[in-house]
């Protein structure tokens, strides 16, 4: 089943449960998904529809940020509320010595020495992890392996 079709699974049952907060965070995660397919003008791979959410996901942790910064924990507790929610439909996130291996067998491969050539190592590991890692946790461990 796809992520698309789990959502909207997931959406119906939501409204049969009265869960008002569920809901609201399926129906966005649906929206931005059918403005992906438009902007794209193709249907969405499993990939296409994880890139969707991990952006979600990362928009409510930046915003979570932001709200404690500015003193509004209220608002921070119901975005945490609402990244658990987004979590749920995220593939499991990759141990550290599973990406390390990884990113040294690209740098290998690629033959990539300084942080000139990072852009081509994270879009190879990008490709090779499958969504199960986030692009600024890619970004910083490829960038102290290259600068180091």
């Amino acid at each position: 089943m796809s992520l698309e079709q789990r959502l909207t699974d997931d959406m119906t049952a939501a409204m049969r449960a009265r869960d008002k907060d569920t809901l609201g965070v399926i129906r966005r995660a649906i929206a931005a998904m059918r403005n992906a397919r438009i902007e794209k003008r193709a249907d969405l791979d499993e990939q296409d529809q994880i890139k969707v959410v991990r952006s979600l996901a990362k928009q409510h942790r930046e915003s979570i940020e932001q709200f404690r910064a500015a003193g509004r924990e209220d608002l921070a507790s119901k975005e945490e509320a609402e990244l658990v929610i987004l979590s749920a439909y995220l593939p499991p996130e990759m141990d550290d010595a599973l990406l390390d291996g990884i990113i040294t067998e690209v740098i290998a491969t690629t033959g990539a020495s300084s942080v000139k050539d990072m852009g081509t190592v994270i879009k190879a590991v990008m490709a090779r992890t499958g969504g199960q890692v986030e692009g600024g946790a890619v970004s910083a461990k490829v960038k102290e392996r290259l600068a180091g």
